[in-house]
């Protein structure tokens, strides 16, 4: 195999659930040829020491994400929404854990 060929594979984000009951972290990136080598190679890469129960390799390219740079913008819409904050209820009289 040549070196070049694999700057030539896809870049795959890798994903890892710790244990049952965890969700699932992003661990790092790696490039793979397809879904199989990326789940391969990516199990030897961050699952060396038993890290993980499961793993998530998915194409960088398909990935859509909001910039940090346009967080305000992104996010400020969802500020005016009182409703959605813990505050803005009262919970019913005698009602010990809510």
């Amino acid at each position: 195999m040549e070196g070049s060929a694999s700057a030539d594979w896809p870049l795959w984000e890798v994903f890892v659930r710790p244990r049952r009951g965890f969700s699932h972290a992003h661990a790092g990136s790696l490039h793979a040829a397809d879904a199989a080598m990326a789940l391969r190679n990516a199990r030897d890469l961050y699952t060396r020491r038993s890290e993980g129960v499961s793993l998530w390799v998915v194409p960088a390219a398909t990935i859509t994400a909001s910039s940090p740079d346009e967080k305000d913008a992104f996010f400020d819409p969802a500020a005016d929404k009182v409703y959605r904050h813990p505050s803005f209820f009262q919970p019913p009289e005698g009602v010990e854990h809510l």
